[in-house]
């Protein structure tokens, strides 16, 4: 019997769903939420485009080759030994192109031996190899410049992205934990409703309340368990979601987490705002980089050098006899005229560059609007937290006097249904403004750009 009983409780924590805190559900949502992996694809490409923009810069080494074969082969024979023959006549000119003074003679010279020199062979092979370093080039120097702060805007956007997902994240998280302890309320009201319900059947059969004081608890007592299965399929529907943002099974219970620390001094935060929220840095470096293509182009005026290096082979061999050759050099490349594309990309990028300032100067006033705004909600959300605890408590004592008043016959079944509704009402405003509160100061953090899970030590 001590076995079975054993076995069953580690059956029953085994299958207990574990529990799962904020700085978990963040942490996890880091890990392993789809959409963040897929933004963070956008910094690997910025990296390639990087190493995009030094290539030009950097060593170029190419090699081709080529096998051919022909219909046919063509071949020059060229004289290399002469005889001379005595024709046995004199002419009565010099052959044209001899040199001055010269007198006709009767000896010619007639080629004795020939050697053949192959114009177009049956089959070729050929091939070369040829090394490029770019030496002087203006315009790259600013274009990888340039890379490199569009780099760093990617690099900041797609954390201002990973932040609104953990906020999201934080907010779904919150609303989860609300909804559970309405499910604790709810469970209080009902078995408030069951106790009451009870209390009033026996009233009732001992002929000392009417029946409609009896028919009223059954009716509050059929209300609390629609509201309590109403609750718990809200938990679970919230449950469900948050577990799609941290893709994984629905399988944890979350705890109730504190409201995030706010520093003391909230002064400061519309500066912290200003040096700290990521999606002004992101503005900062994609005006930067704009600026950089525009010295880019302007560099486009001026000449690149650049050293070669050339090997190539030939079968047949060239003029030289060799079938190897080489050749070193220095190249200038400079684009006189361009058919106004150079000036156009200039108008292009200050057009750019204007754009940027003024979306970053407008980010700017609504990064200093969205912290005030944050702080004008939390202190209307703690104000109406502490109201609703207020009522709360107000409620829960007006319930109780109803309640041994409704006892001792000195109260009606009426006022004691108002009164529980009353509580009812009270426990829920009290949930959704505490739930408002630590929203609002998560929304602080956020808009101020203090919000940042992997730093901070929330629980």
């Amino acid at each position: 019997m001590t076995t079975l009983t054993t076995a069953l409780l580690a059956l029953s924590l085994a299958q207990a769903p574990q529990t799962l805190t904020l700085q978990q559900a963040l942490q996890r949502a880091d890990e392993a939420n789809l959409d963040l992996q897929a933004a963070r694809t956008r910094v690997t490409q910025a990296k390639a485009s990087v190493w995009k923009a030094w290539s030009g810069h950097l060593l170029q080494i190419g090699a081709s080759g080529a096998w051919n074969v022909n219909d046919r082969a063509a071949v020059l024979n060229l004289p290399v030994g002469y005889t001379v023959v005595d024709t046995g006549s004199t002419p009565a000119q010099v052959p044209p192109g001899s040199p001055a003074g010269a007198t006709p003679t009767p000896y010619v010279a007639v080629p004795s031996s020939f050697i053949g020199a192959t114009i177009q062979p049956r089959t070729q092979l050929a091939g070369q190899v040829q090394a490029t370093q770019v030496l002087l080039a203006p315009q790259l120097w600013f274009a990888i410049q340039g890379a490199y702060r569009a780099e760093d805007a990617v690099i900041s956007s797609v954390e201002n992205a990973r932040r609104d997902i953990l906020f999201g994240v934080a907010q779904t998280y919150y609303g989860v934990a609300s909804l559970k302890r309405l499910v604790d309320v709810s469970e209080q009201l009902q078995q408030i409703a069951g106790r009451q319900a009870k209390d009033a059947e026996i009233r009732f059969n001992a002929g000392t309340i009417a029946k409609v004081a009896k028919l009223r608890a059954d009716i509050d007592l059929t209300r609390a368990e629609q509201d309590l299965l109403r609750a718990k399929n809200s938990y679970q529907g919230a449950r469900l979601a948050l577990s799609v943002l941290l893709d994984r099974q629905p399988d944890f219970e979350v705890v109730e987490p504190a409201e995030p620390a706010l520093p003391a001094d909230t002064s400061k935060l519309e500066q912290a705002a200003l040096d700290n929220r990521q999606d002004l840095k992101a503005a900062r470096s994609l005006e930067g980089a704009y600026s950089s293509q525009r010295l880019a182009s302007a560099m486009r005026y001026l000449p690149t050098v650049a050293a070669f290096g050339r090997a190539t082979y030939a079968d047949p061999a060239g003029l030289t006899g060799a079938k190897e050759a080489w050749t070193i050099g220095l190249s200038l490349n400079w684009t006189i005229l361009d058919g106004g594309l150079r000036e156009a990309e200039l108008r292009d990028t200050s057009a750019r560059i204007a754009e940027a300032e003024y979306s970053r100067r407008a980010l700017e006033n609504r990064a200093r609007a969205e912290v005030r705004s944050a702080l004008l909600d939390l202190e209307s959300a703690r104000a109406n937290a502490l109201k609703a605890r207020e009522q709360r408590e107000l409620a829960a004592e007006n319930h109780r006097l109803v309640d041994v008043s409704f006892k001792a016959g000195a109260a009606t079944a009426v006022e004691q249904a108002d009164a529980t509704a009353a509580l009812r009402n009270a426990e829920i405003q009290l949930a959704t403004e505490n739930l408002q509160a630590q929203l609002a100061a998560v929304r602080v953090l956020r808009a101020s750009g203090t919000f940042d899970p992997g730093k901070s030590s929330q629980n």
